[in-house]
């Protein structure tokens, strides 16, 4: 007797079977998390893994491995980060039982005045060239988190990153997919061909890719410290480059530049304290958007269900205009954060929502005054670090000071030039920023260190991490491999405001029914193949004593430990 086909198909492939239906029983694909007692590391790139539990190893702590590890991806992911960005961080010190804020940010070009742009007749700062750089905050970074927590020589810490940028990596493969966009965008800027572009194209995945020129300026900072690259050689190249180039950005601007130590603030969500930065960034859009899901009976909706996908959406537009509006550089102007992030203010907000019917336009609540890289390490000692670094719009501004081996960061486009705006361009002041990392703790005690790369993406993904994870009782794999929401078109610091509802993107893994019921709800809804972030968490286990690591697929990410 002849085997029916379909059990000739079962019994030839079963992997596709299993690979389709995992025995956790999620209906999107996923793959266990990593557990390690010593040590946890996750990023974005698995070389920056590996040289961040190569610290740890070493002897050094969670916040050596962090610079390390951030260092490297600054040499293999420039299309995501380097030391002409900006910096943020969380930090729980386990000797002092306490969380940390860093804002290494930097400020607007203090030459450089509003009344430019309207002489020139310039209504938006560009995306690129000489107008929209901004101070790279990175490096002092690295130096105010060593200085305060670190273990290991600032040598040791940065040498591996230098010897990837003179020997060469091979290029992974989403990289490569960016470098090779990137570069052909950037081409026709100063430098960018002889440092990303060798033999007159970018680098193709496997191939590998030098910089000597970025090995060269590290060395430096090695040598002569955070004062080498605000004071020293390096900031006369950049300010002779940018005088050069037409640009505003001089030698004071980097000698005044300086990072903040600020407060993490933080909303209880469902007996957890979920913590984010203060402005510039737009963090406490995530808490916004959790204190008014927490009204909700969330777990039951279920994941993916389309009451759960449009009281999320609804509530991110609510919280996406009090962005708009409020959020600034806290030395220009007050955000009222107290009032932003209460649970009586989420209620009200949570008013305005219509279970049924998706809103084309909503105000910002009456407050009264009062391509980036994600990065998390952990260590045998209890320090967690949650760490963001970023260019802004993938490799940055186009500007890329001769002999240095990188560009500056074009965060200045996020100022508007509306007078009276909270966030409108001044002179040595820092732009909303969309860089954000997050942190979890449970009873006052760490439990999860993670963050959501991706623009206005990042405070939508750590809400929906949170809910994951609280609500639908994922674990920390799954919670970043399940498919994502995104909604654009909301009011934007910059000055745009929202029409007809903006735009809701949904990844595959939704329902058809689903769509359609959202559809008749008013939603716009589109497909994109990518914009929804990158994910890396580690969580502790204080019942185990272990630690687990996450790293999703939609990067070339990389979970370990030891």
């Amino acid at each position: 007797m002849k085997t029916p086909l379909i059990c000739l198909f079962l019994i030839a492939i079963p992997e596709v079977i299993l690979a389709q239906d995992r025995i956790t029983g999620r209906d999107f694909a996923t793959r266990s998390e990593v557990i390690a007692r010593n040590g946890m590391a996750a990023t974005s790139q698995p070389l920056a893994t590996q040289v961040a539990l190569d610290i740890l190893k070493k002897g050094g702590n969670a916040i050596d491995a962090a610079i390390a590890a951030n260092a490297v991806l600054g040499v293999v992911e420039p299309t995501g980060c380097g030391i002409g960005g900006d910096l943020f961080a969380l930090i729980w010190s386990a000797d002092r039982g306490k969380l940390y804020g860093l804002n290494a940010s930097g400020r607007s070009p203090r030459s450089l005045k509003l009344e430019y742009f309207r002489e020139n007749k310039i209504d938006k700062i560009p995306s690129y060239g000489p107008l929209p750089v901004s101070v790279p905050g990175c490096v002092d970074g690295w130096y105010e988190m060593h200085d305060m927590l670190g273990k290991l020589p600032m040598k040791d810490i940065l040498q591996p990153a230098i010897n990837y940028a003179r020997e060469g990596f091979p290029v992974t493969e989403v990289i490569a997919y960016y470098l090779q966009k990137g570069a052909e965008l950037l081409k026709e800027y100063p430098n960018i061909k002889d440092i990303y572009m060798p033999g007159g194209k970018a680098p193709s995945k496997g191939q590998i890719f030098r910089n000597p020129n970025l090995a060269s300026t590290l060395e430096k900072i090695v040598k002569g410290g955070r004062n080498e690259f605000y004071r020293g050689t390096i900031a006369r190249t950049i300010d002779a480059f940018m005088k050069q180039n037409g640009g505003f950005l001089t030698y004071d601007d980097l000698a005044r530049h300086h990072s903040e130590w600020v407060e993490p603030i933080s909303t209880s969500y469902r007996g957890n304290d979920v913590w984010e930065l203060p402005p510039n960034g737009q963090g406490i859009a995530a808490l916004e958007i959790l204190n008014i899901l927490e009204g909700y009976d969330v777990a039951s909706m279920g994941f993916g269900s389309a009451e759960y996908i449009h009281v999320f959406t609804e509530a991110k537009k609510l919280a996406f205009e009090d962005r708009a509006k409020y959020y600034a550089d806290p030395t220009f102007s007050v955000t009222p954060i107290s009032q932003l992030i209460s649970k009586k203010y989420a209620a009200e907000r949570r008013k305005l929502i219509d279970r049924n019917v998706a809103a084309k336009v909503v105000p910002a609540g009456k407050a009264e005054a009062g391509n980036t890289v994600y990065l998390t390490v952990a260590d045998k000692y209890g320090n967690m670090v949650s760490l963001i670094q970023s260019n802004y719009r993938g490799m940055g501004s186009g500007m890329c000071p001769t002999g240095l081996g990188f560009i500056l960061q074009d965060r200045g486009e996020m100022f508007t030039l509306e007078e009276g705006h909270n966030n409108v361009f001044a002179p040595g002041k820092r732009p909303f920023h969309t860089i954000i990392p997050a942190f979890i703790t449970k009873h006052g005690e760490p439990w999860i260190s993670f963050g959501v790369m991706g623009g206005d993406m990042q405070p939508q993904g750590h809400a929906q991490i949170v809910v994951n994870l609280i609500d639908f009782k994922m674990n920390l794999q799954e919670a970043g491999d399940a498919p994502r929401m995104h909604h654009v078109g909301s009011s934007e610091p910059t000055g745009e405001l929202m029409t007809n509802g903006g735009i809701l993107y949904l990844e595959n893994g939704f329902r058809w029914e689903v769509i359609q019921k959202l559809l008749s709800m008013g939603h716009t809804i589109q497909w994109d193949l990518g914009g929804y972030g990158g994910y890396q968490a580690i969580m502790w286990d204080d019942k185990n004593k272990v630690w687990f690591g996450a790293s999703e697929s939609r990067k070339d990410g990389q979970a370990a430990g030891y």
